[in-house]
Order: structure tokens, then C-alpha cells, then sequence
């Protein structure tokens, strides 16, 4: 059966279409406003229908072509060269193939421009989404076959190409900056700089005028970034890591900030020619800073500047961070290094990552038995200083730190050398002591208090890596020595240390000069409060009165006949026993005419002083004395006085054993021994068979001094006449003790929080007794419980049943 209807075309309709699509891809650009003819057909298209389907066929045609010929083609362009070809030939294959690639599609780039602009103007009756919207359209078609898997080839090409131009753009800016025009002159034997080759090959400016030729190209077919950001990008942080590498590494003392801005503008001024949008918009200076977005190229140029800086901080962030330790180590010296590392770093996300790399640092390099506490706390002082510039907010020191912090608490000589520095006695520390005495000091009793007051309107959180303590960003001290404190949570201990410290200091010099511990008291009154420096004040004024005392005796004794005056001068230290710290105890027997010396003066200072006596400690002090022997004298010795005693001894007689020397001066055998040996040493006495000393008159010339010398036994080498704090807490602890026996024998079992509450409120503080936290009672009733003087169970403890 047949349908009887017919479809009939009207006449011209193919010619129409085929004139339309002629004008369409015509390889010769067609004009800006259509021919009568081509204006008709298109009209006879728009009336039967057709119109919408001319832009579908054009961008089919493209697509067609680009798969079958165009692409093919381009990639055959860019591998036809062999491995052996030179780089210019290499540069020119990559320029011609891009130049194909152009000129294959600019037919259908025309006849795109022409239909939209048809479509913009309505002509006809056309409609569609005109002149932009066609572009992208063909864009999209162009990049997703072009590049959906493009050859490795290209990007080589592409980074060997713009790694050449790169060089011969530098070449040209420094020459420029050294006022040089042209090529260098060079031997024949040289290479240009820029491009590689000999002068006479130098194809410096070729590379230039390709380049831009190229740049152009990839615009017009909005392949620009596509093709060029993965090799910019590569060449880029490739020259700023080596930049860094050369400049920066190990160089703490200058700043590359603004370095590194010089040499950002030159690189722009290469930038501006790979980005150029069109032939002529290149130049070889750098670029404005403040280019604005809406100028040609500004807007990518602007994206490259942020992206270098961008880089540029997390690389120098990430090679600061590999030398922090040493950084700190030379501050400083090392504040340039410090200011940029904190413009840096407040750009990029690497505080987490700074923290964690200082810590582990400080753990491998610091803190380990081989390095001396001194040195510990010179790094601890350089890192307060440091970090607080780097951080203000003191964050970055809280946490990285706290591991010098917890190990300096396990050193027995961490108290003393802090407040040997303080006092300027330790061996190359100045911080401390420079510090104590600034114009400006915190006050550690005033610190917390004065933060109250504070602004409220300039309050700012702590940043989120902050430790959770109970300290805010106000509440967290700067001050060095206030940081040292708090090391151990109270300042007593540094308190009762200074108290040792002056007192070996005072007992030692014995001249009465104390015009350096007033000004060091005077100074730390100003940071721990007048309260806690009032016995040091009693101390100063105890040496003060000796020499006052001293001198009123003298003046008696001088009036005496000479048959009563004494038979050996004595001048005395005289201590209020309460507000000086506990002095060793060694029992001692003078010689009879030192113990008369000893009694006279006594009665004397009776007699000055009603109501009080002296308890004389006769193994303190120090004995000026001259031993004049048959063929020498050795004059002005100054010695200790068991020393002294020892010599006097074989004034009475000229042999001793051991056994009589020790019964005579009351004191062991092996310490007698020990205190010979400094006279046997100095060719006094000498050691004779059956074990006698015996003094010796003659000596050959070798064993004669020339000159008076102070003799000092390598045992008092260092030695304190105080009892270090390590004895003085374990008398203390002693004293906890037997309040803890006590309390266990009538409660029978405590947990350990009730023991520590029970001792905070029966035991009295005060000069004699130091209050003791849970962490050291913990550590102290463990200690008993391993000497089997105390049980634990499920955190109780209890006496054993045979201490009951």
C-alpha cells in the first residue's frame, strides 16, 4: 500500500545550504557582513527550519576534522625529530607544529566568529548563543581531543623550550642591570650563557621571537595555560629551590625577603612574555607590582606572583625548620633568619609541623646526658629569645619547649647553675645576669595580678596548637628568668639555692667585700619580693658586723701589754646560726694554742655583744701562715685549718704515725692521709718506712717555691662548707616521714591524696621545712615501699605489720 502524500522540497534549497556552509569554512576569512547571496540562502534556511542545524553541523565538522586530519598531523609534527636533533631544531619542530595546528582550524575559527555573529545580529531569523558561546564550544572540542591524552613529548618539549627561554631572558636582564648592551663578546671557545651555543651559533633572539610567537598562538586557541602551566610551574620551583639552596642554606644572618622580590619582578618580566595574549604585549622589564587584574595579562601574572610567594614561604619554612635548632643556637645573630621564617610562616599551615620538628630536635641534640646542664639552659635562654620572636603569642616556646623543661627537672644542678648564671658566677653565661639586672624587671610576685587589668578590647584567643593549661595568651610570661621559675612551680627553691650559694661565697673570700652580693640582692629583691631576700639581707649584715667586730677587738687587743695580747692574730665570721643555711658539722681537735686564741676572743666578744656566745665551727675558714724550715722558708700559705693544725702538730714533735695524728686531732685516719698528702706534695713532710711522717728540713732546689703560693687540696677543690640541697631535702624528707609513720600507725591505711592533704595541714612551712607535692610524695613513698618500709595495694598504702 502506498501513501498517496509527497514531500516537496522548495526549489534552492541545497544550493542554499551549500552556499551557507561554503561561506562557513571557506579557508579564506569570510567578510564581516554576508553577500546578498549568502544573506538569501540564509534566510531560506531560517524559513524551512534548518537554520538551528547549521551551527551542530559546523562543530561536528571540526570535531571530524580534528580526529582525522589536524590532530594526527600536529603530533606526527612534534615526534618526527630523532633523539640526535639538536635543541634549536627541537624548538623550531615545536613552533611549526603549533603554527599546522593554527592554521588548520583558523578556517573553522572564522566561520564560527561569522556565525555568531549572525546569531548575535538575528539575522535571518538565526538564533543561537552567538559569537562567545560558539568559541568556548569549539574550544572545549579543540582541548578534549587535542590534550585527553596527549605524548609525553610535548610537555619535554615545552619545558626544554621555556627552560631555554628563561636563560636567555635572565641573561638579558643582567645585562641590562649591568648597563651592557648586546651580546657579550667571548672567545671561541666559550658558549653563550643564554642559549647554550657558540657566539657565532647564538640564537638568543630567535628563542625570544619564537617564544612570543608561540604565547600568541596558544592564546588565540585558548590553549595557553593548558600547555605551559605544568612546565612554568616545574621550571619555577625547580630555580627557587636551587635559589634557596645557594642563597639561604646555612645563612642565618641576613634576610632573602627582598632578594627574593628583586628576582620574583625579573621572573615576572619572563612570565609576562610566555602569557602574552597578543604579538607585541611583551617587554624584558619587570612587572608593577600592582598590576591591575582587568590589563591584559594581569590577572595571570598576578595568579604566578601570589603562587611564588606561595612557594617560595613553604619551601623557606620547610628548610628554616631543618635548622631551627641550629637558628637558635646562634641568637642573635640569627634574627634576620628569624624575622623571615615569621613572615613565612604566618603564610603557609606549617606550625604543627615546626612544633613537632623543634621538639625532636631538641630531644636527639640537647637533651641527653652527654650535654652539660649549663649548656642545656644556655639553648633553653636562646630559645625564649628566639621563639618569643618569632611567636609572640609564646605559643610555639609553651609547647616546644616543655620537653627542656621536664628533663632540666631531672638534673640535680639545674637549680644552682640558674642561679649561678643569675649572679654572673657561672662560666660563660651572661644571659641571666644581664637580664636580672635590666632597667624593666617583672616582678614574679606582681605577674599574674597585673595581667587582670588588662585591656579586655585587646584580648586575642590562643591559637588552636595552644596547650590546654589554665594559662591564657596574657597570662603566658615572656620574662626568661620568670620561665626558669616556673620550671619547678615555686620560687623557694631558688630562694633557698641563692641562700647556699651566698653563704659558700661569703665563707669563702673571708675579705668582708660584699659590695657584688648587695647589688645582687638589691636586683632580686625587685623579682622575688623583699619577704623572701630578708634573710640574705641578714646574712650581708652578718658579714658586715664580723668585720666591725673584728675590728673592735683589734683595737682592745692592741692595748693590751705585749706579754697578754694573743699569741696568734684571729679574726672571726661571725653568723646568726637561724638565717644562714645548715653548715656541714666535722668535728675537729685544735692545738692547744689556737683553742686559747679561740677562748680569748670569745670572752672578748662576750663582753661586746651581752647576752650572747660564739660556737666556733673550727673546720671553716682559712689559715695564713709561714713554715720556716732548715735550708727554706715558705712564706704567706694560706691552707685550711686542718691543714694548718696537721703542720702545727710537728712544731711540738717531728715524727707521727697516723694513729697519733688522728687521736690528736680527733678525726679518721684515712682523712689525716688524704690532708698529708698536700705537704708531702709541697716537699714539707715526707712519708717514712713503718708508716711514720716526719718532717723534711732539706729539700733539693726543684722542691723549693719560688714564690708564696696558696696550697689547696684536691679534695676542697669545689668543695662546699654548706650542705648541698640535695642533703638538706633529705633531712627534710626525713621530718615527712616520721609524720607519715605516724599518721599510717594510727589511721592504719591511706590513700595517697589523703596522705598529702594530711601532711599540707599538720605540717608547718617555713625556713625549715619545704612543702612537697603529690608528684615528689608519690615518688618518695615509692622509694619506701622498694626499701620494704611501706605496702601499696590498689593505691593504698600501709605499714608492714613489723613496723606497727
Amino acid at each position: 500500500m502506498k501513501d498517496g502524500r509527497s514531500v516537496s522540497m522548495p526549489p534552492g534549497l541545497p544550493a542554499a545550504w551549500a552556499a551557507v556552509t561554503a561561506a562557513l569554512v571557506s579557508p579564506v576569512a569570510p567578510p564581516a557582513a554576508p553577500d546578498e547571496t549568502v544573506s538569501d540562502a540564509l534566510a531560506l534556511l531560517c524559513e524551512q527550519g534548518l537554520g538551528q542545524y547549521v551551527e551542530g553541523w559546523l562543530l561536528e565538522t571540526l570535531q571530524v576534522r580534528l580526529t582525522t586530519d589536524v590532530v594526527p598531523e600536529f603530533w606526527a609534527g612534534l615526534e618526527h625529530l630523532d633523539g640526535d636533533s639538536q635543541e634549536r631544531d627541537r624548538a623550531r619542530a615545536l613552533l611549526d607544529a603549533f603554527r599546522t595546528l593554527f592554521l588548520r582550524l583558523e578556517p573553522f575559527l572564522g566561520g564560527l566568529e561569522q556565525l555568531g555573529l549572525w546569531q548575535n545580529e538575528g539575522r535571518g531569523g538565526l538564533v543561537g548563543p552567538g559569537a562567545h558561546g560558539l568559541r568556548e564550544r569549539a574550544f572545549s572540542v579543540i582541548r578534549a581531543i587535542l590534550l585527553f591524552s596527549p605524548s609525553p613529548v610535548l610537555q619535554q618539549r615545552v619545558l626544554e623550550f621555556y627552560s631555554r627561554t628563561f636563560s636567555v631572558h635572565m641573561r638579558q636582564v643582567r645585562e641590562g642591570l649591568e648597563g651592557e648592551e648586546g651580546p657579550e663578546e667571548a672567545d671561541g671557545d666559550c658558549v653563550c650563557p643564554g642559549c647554550a651555543a657558540l657566539p657565532q651559533l647564538c640564537w638568543c633572539k630567535e628563542a625570544l621571537e619564537q617564544l612570543q610567537e608561540l604565547s600568541h598562538i596558544l592564546s588565540r586557541l585558548q590553549l595557553l595555560e593548558r600547555v605551559s602551566s605544568e612546565a612554568v610551574t616545574s621550571i619555577l620551583h625547580r630555580l627557587i629551590e636551587q635559589r634557596m639552596e645557594q642563597r639561604c642554606r646555612g645563612e642565618y644572618e641576613s634576610s632573602f625577603l627582598a632578594d627574593f622580590n628583586d628576582w620574583l619582578e625579573q621572573v615576572l618580566g619572563w612570565l609576562s612574555r610566555v602569557f602574552a595574549s597578543e604579538v607585541g604585549e611583551t617587554g624584558t622589564r619587570s612587572v608593577p607590582a600592582d598590576s591591575k587584574p582587568d590589563q591584559p595579562g594581569g590577572a595571570i601574572l598576578q595568579r604566578w606572583r601570589c603562587h611564588m610567594h606561595q612557594f617560595f614561604c613553604r619551601i623557606y619554612v620547610n628548610m628554616r625548620i631543618e635548622e631551627l635548632f641550629s637558628i637558635i643556637r646562634d641568637f642573635p645573630e640569627s634574627i634576620p633568619a628569624i624575622e623571615d621564617l615569621k613572615f613565612c610562616l604566618e603564610r603557609t599551615n606549617q606550625r604543627q609541623q615546626l612544633l613537632t620538628s623543634l621538639k625532636s630536635a631538641f630531644e636527639t641534640r640537647l637533651l641527653h646526658p652527654g650535654v652539660h646542664t649549663s649548656d642545656i639552659i644556655t639553648v633553653y635562654i636562646s630559645a625564649i629569645k628566639a621563639l618569643r620572636e618569632l611567636d609572640p603569642s609564646m605559643v610555639i616556646l609553651q609547647v616546644a619547649c616543655q620537653p627542656i623543661r621536664k628533663y632540666l627537672r631531672t638534673r640535680e644542678d639545674t637549680v644552682r647553675q640558674i642561679v649561678g648564671s643569675l649572679t654572673g658566677d657561672a662560666e660563660g653565661c651572661s644571659d641571666l645576669a644581664n637580664e636580672l639586672s635590666r632597667a624593666d624587671p617583672v616582678t614574679l610576685e606582681t605577674q599574674d595580678s597585673e595581667d587582670e587589668g588588662s585591656d579586655p578590647d585587646e584580648w586575642t584567643p590562643d591559637p588552636t596548637d595552644a596547650l590546654t593549661d589554665k594559662m591564657g595568651s596574657k597570662r603566658r610570661s615572656s620574662d626568661i628568668i620568670s620561665l626558669l621559675v616556673s620550671i619547678y612551680g615555686s620560687k623557694e627553691i631558688f630562694i633557698d639555692e641563692y641562700k647556699t650559694v651566698l653563704a659558700d661565697r661569703l665563707l669563702h673570700q673571708l675579705n668582708y667585700n660584699t659590695a657584688r652580693e648587695i647589688r645582687n640582692v638589691e636586683l632580686l629583691k625587685l623579682r622575688f619580693g623583699e619577704s623572701h631576700m630578708h634573710y640574705c639581707e641578714v646574712m650581708l649584715k652578718d658579714v658586715a658586723d664580723s668585720r666591725r667586730i673584728n675590728s673592735n677587738i683589734r683595737e682592745e687587743e692592741a692595748r693590751l701589754p705585749a706579754e697578754e695580747q694573743p699569741p696568734i692574730p684571729l679574726s672571726a665570721m661571725i653568723l646568726s646560726s637561724e638565717f644562714w643555711p645548715q653548715l656541714k658539722e666535722e668535728k675537729m681537735e685544735l692545738p692547744a694554742v689556737i683553742s686559747k686564741a679561740m677562748e680569748a676572743y670569745t670572752h672578748r666578744f662576750e663582753k661586746l655583744k651581752a647576752m650572747r656566745t660564739l660556737s666556733w665551727k673550727p673546720h671553716l675558714g682559712s689559715v695564713t701562715l709561714d713554715v720556716e724550715l732548715e735550708d727554706r722558708t715558705l712564706s704567706n700559705l694560706s691552707v685550711s685549718p686542718i691543714h694548718a693544725a696537721i703542720i702545727l702538730h710537728f712544731q711540738d714533735k717531728s715524727t707521727w704515725t697516723l694513729e697519733e695524728l688522728s687521736g690528736a686531732l680527733g678525726v679518721s685516719q684515712e682523712l689525716v692521709r688524704r690532708k698529708l698528702a698536700l705537704w708531702q706534695q709541697h716537699g714539707v713532710v715526707q712519708e717514712e718506712a713503718g708508716g711514720r711522717y716526719s718532717i723534711l728540713e732539706t729539700a733539693s732546689s726543684r722542691e723549693r717555691p719560688e714564690r708564696a703560693v696558696m696550697l689547696i687540696d684536691s679534695d676542697e677543690e669545689g668543695d662546699s662548707n654548706t650542705t648541698t640541697q640535695s642533703e638538706q631535702r633529705e633531712e627534710k624528707l626525713q621530718l615527712f616521714w616520721a609524720y607519715i609513720q605516724a599518721m599510717l600507725t594510727n589511721l592504719e591505711s591511706m590513700t595517697l591524696e589523703r596522705i598529702h592533704s594530711m601532711l599540707r595541714m599538720f605540717v608547718a612551712t617555713g625556713p625549715g621545712v619545704t612543702e612537697m607535692d603529690v608528684n615528689e610524695l608519690q615518688a618518695f613513698l615509692q622509694k619506701k615501699v622498694r626499701d620494704h618500709q611501706l605496702i601499696v595495694s590498689a593505691g593504698v598504702y600501709r605499714l608492714p605489720k613489723s613496723s606497727q
